[in-house]
């Protein structure tokens, strides 16, 4: 995606401007979504969904295409043309975890109804993500996730062994990151939402503009420090514009 960069990351003097003001005196910048796939003893995770291929129709009635627009996906990059490159069929995913409900997370989970994959997600994400009026609140979009059975965690929890999520609410009230110990990488965080950038998490930690609990926000920061200390682990963030560019990615490379 792009947006401004004012979104991500809030600086004094920093406005919010729409696509069609992205010549005006602001940073418009990349906004990279990303999925991660997690190969274990005990079955496949995908971590994550990202963005529809029909964005520009889903999203119109809330607006979001304005200021968000995903105009720099190639078709190869969508959901479904990544897996069908790795060779993984959809029946071939055991769980699929959702770091959060917002559109450009759970964008594709509607494409495992009919599979054998469990759909997860954490406790207060679920109940906050049904308890609105109307289509959405925020980026929470009913449309994407609406009708789906999903199966719900709490707290932080090792999910499969060496797969730990982790509760990290304030973005949204049930954002999580997932911990994943790797033989040959060692410690990965890969924080979602939690932490946007390298810029947001420091130290000091600087918010986003899109943060549901401020107070929990810096906590969950805080917390995830704190695993990264005890562990020496890779933090992997949300939307990072540069960082996207210099980890492994499908179909180049792989974490072992």
């Amino acid at each position: 995606m792009h947006a401004d960069l004012t979104w991500l990351l809030l600086k004094a003097g920093r406005t919010i401007r729409p696509r069609q003001e992205k010549d005006a005196k602001i940073v418009w910048s990349e906004v990279p979504t990303h999925c991660v796939l997690v190969e274990t003893d005990g079955g496949k995770i995908l971590w994550d969904t990202s963005c529809p291929r029909d964005w520009e129709q889903r999203w119109a009635p809330t607006g979001f295409q304005e200021f968000f627009p995903y105009d720099a996906v190639s078709d190869e990059e969508y959901l479904d043309s990544r897996l069908k490159t790795m060779g993984v069929g959809l029946d071939e995913i055991d769980y699929v975890v959702l770091s959060h409900l917002h559109f450009d997370h759970a964008g594709n989970v509607k494409m495992f109804e009919n599979t054998n994959a469990r759909l997860v997600v954490n406790d207060k994400e679920m109940e906050f993500a049904h308890s609105f009026d109307g289509l959405f609140s925020g980026a929470h979009l009913k449309t994407d996730y609406e009708g789906v059975t999903f199966e719900t965690v709490s707290g932080d929890a090792e999910f499969l062994p060496g797969v730990t999520l982790i509760e990290s609410p304030g973005h949204t009230p049930g954002c999580m990151s997932m911990q994943v110990e790797l033989p040959d990488t060692g410690t990965m965080i890969f924080t979602s939402d939690a932490v946007y950038m390298g810029d947001s998490y420091g130290p000091p930690a600087a918010p986003a503009a899109i943060v549901n609990n401020l107070e929990d926000w810096f906590r969950s920061v805080e917390k995830l420090r704190g695993v990264q200390e005890r562990t020496g682990a890779q933090m992997i963030f949300g939307h990072d514009p540069d960082q996207i560019h210099k980890i492994r990615t499908v179909p180049e490379g792989a974490y072992t």
